[in-house]
């Protein structure tokens, strides 16, 4: 009778233990990705800040190439994260990374304007997204690869899911905090003015509450098991053994990564130039779709727990191929702010199949050495040239006169990932989770 109680004192002692490094873990990824998505929620105000002229698409395609510079740095981050992780921890990477983003917030919070100082105010705004891209490209590989380590194996889908609902809640605080200050405390001429730099300096203080959080994680498992004295080989040259795997990461990342960005970063400028909403009107739909899109995320991770994360690849594949060319027409033709709403709300319908369970099924294709480097670097490369470029894609071709280009674009890519799934195996029944050389 004593050693059951014992047993399952350990056991709730254990789950405490490891839902508390999630939540740590998760919190630190909200907080770098809203830093990352605080520059595109306030682009609208602090773009003619930087970029001089009167033509605002001209502007925002300005910024939109500045945003896209940070995807460029992903890769690098990517690779000296991953190696960083797979050789001296998780932990450690994650602090680091959180720290790297909180000086690029901190530098754009303080970046004189054009009127101030000339070229020199686009040039540091863009050092501090190339500091940001280096923060973000490492954190992905990282931090799916501490969640997915820390889940248990049953419920897996349903615990790592969580890191798209803490990314996704990284834009809809940066929305959420756009909305307050558009709303309640600031004028459009003062937003434009200096009150952009406010969610900067916000986001830089939360980072450095996300550091002192990640300081008390403790390391997984299944890093210290695989961590010999003897291993000497890099992680990335362990990675040439893994092309199959590094091949799935590109195709899936590839349709997947340019629909999330394009239902998130481009489409409150679609909202705005191309559906002819206000402001406000913008921010809320926005907001309203992405609290829609966070709870998909543990739905579908819950439904790949019980079925597979194969079908749900599927289902986005397959959806995305056929619908997103209609959804994007209709959306442009609607003139109401619920109508909006519901097409932007059909889109993650079909998107969340990607988006809940993509860090997991990432992780289970890789064995424990090599795992974050695999996760993080074709991921952020991948990313780095459909994910980030998707708004200057498409803000491109509006300027040339043929928006509707890019609803083509986007279907051959999310058509890429539809073959990939089919051609994977389930990684639920097929995990490399607790594998190493």
């Amino acid at each position: 009778m004593q050693a059951a109680v014992e047993d399952e004192t350990l056991r709730f002692t254990d789950v405490r233990r490891r839902l508390k490094a999630m939540f740590i873990g998760s919190i630190g990824n909200l907080v770098e990705w809203y830093d990352f998505y605080a520059y595109t929620a306030f682009a609208l105000y602090f773009a003619n800040s930087f970029f001089p002229g009167n033509e605002p698409v001209v502007q925002q395609l300005n910024a939109a190439i500045v945003f896209a510079i940070g995807f460029i740095m992903r890769p690098i981050g990517g690779l000296l994260f991953g190696l960083l992780a797979d050789h001296h921890g998780r932990r450690n990477a994650l602090m680091l990374s959180v720290l790297l983003m909180c000086f690029g917030s901190l530098v754009i919070a303080t970046t004189p304007t054009y009127a101030a100082i000339g070229v020199g105010a686009p040039i540091v705004l863009g050092v501090a997204r190339i500091l940001q891209g280096l923060s973000l490209g490492g954190e992905y590989g990282a931090s799916a690869t501490y969640l997915t380590e820390v889940a248990g194996e049953r419920h897996r889908g349903f615990y790592v899911s969580f890191h798209y609902v803490t990314l996704i809640g990284g834009q809809l605080c940066a929305l959420l905090v756009l909305l307050v200050l558009q709303t309640m405390f600031l004028t459009p001429a003062q937003m434009r003015a200096w009150g952009w730099r406010i969610p900067f300096g916000i986001g830089a203080l939360l980072a450095i509450t996300a550091l002192m959080m990640r300081r008390n994680l403790h390391e997984t498992a299944d890093f210290i098991g695989a961590k010999t004295p003897e291993r000497r080989e890099s992680s990335v040259m362990a990675l040439r053994r893994y092309p199959r795997q590094i091949l799935i990461v590109v195709g899936l990342t590839a349709g997947g990564t340019t629909c999330f960005y394009t239902y998130t970063t481009y489409m409150q400028k679609f909202l705005k130039l191309s559906v002819g909403l206000t402001d406000n009107q913008t921010t809320v739909v926005s907001a309203a779709t992405l609290v829609f899109a966070s709870l998909l995320q543990p739905i579908y991770g819950a439904i790949s727990d019980r079925i597979g994360r194969k079908p749900l690849l599927i289902w986005f594949g397959l959806m995305g191929t056929l619908f997103t060319i209609p959804l994007l027409r209709a959306l442009q033709a609607t003139t109401s702010v619920i109508g909006a709403f519901l097409l932007i709300a059909a889109a993650w319908m079909i998107i969340a199949g990607y988006t809940s369970i993509n860090a997991v099924v990432k992780a289970e294709l890789f064995p424990t050495n090599v795992r974050a480097t695999g996760v993080g670097l074709p991921y952020a490369i991948t990313t780095s040239i459909f994910g980030g470029p998707a708004e200057s894609i498409a803000l491109w071709f509006k300027s040339i006169g043929h928006e509707a280009w890019f609803s083509y674009y986007l279907t051959l890519v999310i058509a890429v990932a539809l073959l990939v799934s089919l051609a994977m195996r389930d990684t639920r029944m097929h995990s490399a989770i607790g594998r190493r050389e």
